[in-house]
């Protein structure tokens, strides 16, 4: 599992898919999102500008990253 160090109070789910080079481009990033590619805590989440916050943990095509 792969750890994001978080900077403030929380990252929206595109920028963090960004910041951990799992997708090119924000609108890639949106795309993944939107098909359902991508699991916020165990289920799926649609929500691009989600708030990922300490101690959740997202899973995209395999990774799994813990927000610390």
């Amino acid at each position: 599992m792969t750890e994001f160090k978080l900077q403030g109070d929380f990252i929206p789910m595109i920028q963090l898919l960004k910041a951990c080079n799992l997708v090119q481009t924000g609108g890639e990033a949106q795309m993944v999102v939107a098909e359902g590619e991508v699991k916020h805590n165990g289920e799926v989440d649609y929500r691009k500008r989600l708030k990922l916050r300490v101690g959740d943990i997202v899973e995209f095509r395999g990774i799994k990253i813990k927000i610390v």
